[in-house]
């Protein structure tokens, strides 16, 4: 296994190092440590951000400097900590595919030499690891789409793409949490919302939690859209089990 390696970041930032390759296991060492960190209530850390294969800790050097931090993270980066510690959930999201919901469902279908059908299937058929957040508030960048529905992106991005979009940009699937320019193939729509500035907690999951995509009717979709609209829907969401 990898040293992991912790370096300055700045003068109020670190960066910890789990390792050089995007991995399910190394997201999964940082997931738990995040989900460790937060348990311990370190004073004068102020945010933590996950990412790939690192994890970047901002913190208050009038409250605890680089020196004493990094000593407090070495120890607690020397304990047995596995996914087992962390509580990641998988999160079931309604998705109305094709027609005006997913516009180049049909396209990502024939570049695959599959129906439609079989394009929505293999899509809804597993369960994706958030490896992080970014781009867009709540933008989650997710591993393990099938290689058999891989599409490039579009030669020309849309000016706009509508919240709740979901696409197909290479190798990876994600849901626009807004409003915005993007390049990826749409297959589909959801009525969730993802990212809300109203919410208690505005980003719905957390990098190392999981997206189940659950395929539904329109009819379904605007159902479920009104109840959002509401305040009245609640996400389905399972513990992950290890």
């Amino acid at each position: 296994m990898e040293e992991i390696k912790i370096y300055t970041a700045g003068d109020s930032s670190l960066l910890i190092e789990f390792g050089k390759e995007i991995s399910a296991e190394i997201n999964a060492k940082i997931t738990a440590f995040v989900h460790l960190l937060k348990v311990q209530h370190i004073e004068g850390v102020t945010d933590m951000i996950p990412a790939f294969t690192s994890l970047l800790i901002n913190y208050d050097p009038r409250v605890v400097t680089y020196a004493a931090l990094k000593k407090r993270l070495e120890k607690l980066l020397k304990l047995d900590v596995n996914e087992e510690t962390s509580s990641s959930k998988i999160f079931e999201i309604p998705v109305c595919y094709g027609g005006e919901y997913g516009p180049d469902l049909d396209h990502i279908a024939k570049h695959a030499g599959l129906t439609a059908e079989e394009v929505i299937r293999i899509h809804s058929s597993k369960d994706y690891l958030i490896y992080m957040l970014g781009f867009l508030p709540g933008f989650s960048y997710l591993g393990g789409l099938d290689e058999r529905i891989h599409t490039p992106r579009l030669a020309n991005p849309r000016i706009k793409i509508p919240a709740g979009s979901v696409g197909i940009g290479g190798s990876q699937t994600g849901i626009y949490p807004l409003d915005s320019p993007g390049g990826w193939q749409l297959l589909g729509m959801t009525p969730v919302k993802t990212y809300d500035p109203q919410r208690k907690v505005p980003i719905l999951f957390e990098a190392g939690d999981y997206i189940r995509f659950i395929p539904v009717s329109e009819e379904e979709y605007l159902k479920i859209k009104e109840q959002v609209e509401n305040g009245t829907y609640e996400c389905v969401t399972h513990p992950k089990e290890v």
